[in-house]
């Protein structure tokens, strides 16, 4: 019940900040960058830079530390699962040695670079969802999508898609969490027990659960039929999309930070 009550992933949060008033397309295309970037880096200083360089982001976008850490709960898991992975199965220098285990210094190595890579990862789309409207993404991802529209590349249909994902997913926690708390009304127990045990326990969950997934999918088929959606083609814009030159700046900024701690890592780590 915690874990839903702390779900963060999908949120939108509205605060009056620099970051929030970016254009949808620069954030996209600047988390993109800083993705890469992570993905170029390896050692410690790099690391250490993009950890920097993202807790600026976070006090200009004005959101509080716990919040955006928050994002990254859901993977804590698949992180940690990763992380172990290639502690014990990468080959090299032994530092501790139980049986069959073995450690290595490039375990160690390995271990805390995916560690980090993934955590960022999660970090800096988690941000971008917490900055940017639903609305605002589905409007940035056409435009940016749209350049292909002459290959028959759907790229309004695509952004609709995953918009309509990341706005259902605090709707269907918050049908999760309904539904568990009728359940333990009932008597059920869903927090004791070894993992198969609550497995079994959260089955009644999930039926209900996918009956309202059905059901609020076809709402939505409903409500946009009754507003004659027919896809995106000769729709308009309430709010057009306006790039600035403080989006401009900041783009430019990204990359050459990105390009500047790729390069000074790889002088560094000569």
């Amino acid at each position: 019940m915690k874990f839903l009550n702390n779900m963060t992933l999908g949120q939108y949060v509205p605060v009056d900040s620099s970051i929030h008033s970016l254009d949808p397309r620069c954030k996209i295309i600047a988390t993109i960058v800083c993705l890469t970037g992570v993905f170029l880096v390896s050692g410690p200083y790099g690391f250490l830079s993009w950890g920097l360089f993202f807790a600026l982001m976070v006090m200009l976008s004005r959101l509080s530390g716990g919040l955006i850490l928050s994002t990254s709960r859901p993977v804590w898991i698949l992180i940690a699962f990763t992380s172990i992975i290639h502690l014990f199965f990468t080959q090299g220098t032994p530092v501790f040695s139980w049986g069959i285990l073995k450690i290595t210094h490039e375990g160690l190595e390995m271990a805390a670079r995916m560690g980090l890579r993934l955590l960022m990862l999660v970090l800096f789309a988690g941000f971008l969802t917490l900055t940017t409207s639903p609305t605002e993404l589905a409007d940035g991802l056409e435009s940016l999508f749209s350049p292909l529209k002459r290959f028959g590349f759907p790229a309004h249909e695509l952004a609709m898609m995953m918009t309509i994902a990341l706005r259902f997913i605090p709707t269907l926690l918050n049908e999760t969490e309904r539904i568990m708390k009728a359940q333990i009304a009932r008597g059920a127990d869903l927090d004791r027990g070894g993992p198969l045990r609550r497995l079994r326990a959260f089955m009644p969950v999930l039926v209900p659960l996918f009956v309202i997934v059905f059901q609020r999918a076809d709402d939505l088929a409903t409500a946009m039929e009754a507003r004659n959606y027919t896809g995106g083609e000769g729709r308009t814009r309430m709010y057009p999309l306006r790039w600035s030159i403080a989006d401009t700046a900041t783009l430019m900024l990204t990359v050459l930070f990105a390009v500047a701690v790729t390069l000074l890592e790889k002088r560094l780590m000569a």
